[in-house]
């Protein structure tokens, strides 16, 4: 039984994506409003990305850049140069929704949902693309 463990585990370790990535939780944005946003950046150099988020009006553009420079930050940990890496991957997944209640007219009530979300970034080598 500890063997089978100790197996999974190993292999869990050697299957493991070490690609740089960040996670943003719990972000009171509605996941569609931003996936609009990660549409425009994902497959651009992370310094274009960033200039493009912080010259964006959009709600969202300060919290990806934030998420843009910590992923980042994780890269330069690993020892990856800046000037080769691009965002790879980005998805938006939904959090929980808070429900809240809208009085209306006629004693009547109307729900209104305030969406959530957790952002996921991850970045890679723009060479090992052009190596395949």
């Amino acid at each position: 039984m500890a063997t089978r463990i100790r197996e999974k585990a190993e292999a869990r370790r050697k299957n493991k994506d070490n690609r740089p990535q960040g996670i943003a939780k719990y972000i009171r944005i509605s996941p569609s409003k931003v996936r609009f946003v990660l549409d425009n950046i994902r497959g651009k150099k992370v310094d274009e990305a960033l200039a493009l988020m912080e010259n964006s009006p959009q709600g969202v553009s300060e919290v990806l850049v934030k998420l843009i420079k910590s992923v980042i930050a994780n890269a330069e940990v690993k020892g990856l140069n800046r000037d080769d890496l691009i965002v790879k991957e980005t998805w938006v997944s939904p959090g929980p929704i808070m429900k809240r209640i809208k009085i209306r007219a006629r004693g009547r009530a109307d729900r209104i949902l305030k969406r959530s979300c957790h952002i996921t970034m991850i970045l890679d080598e723009a060479n090992k693309e052009e190596a395949k």
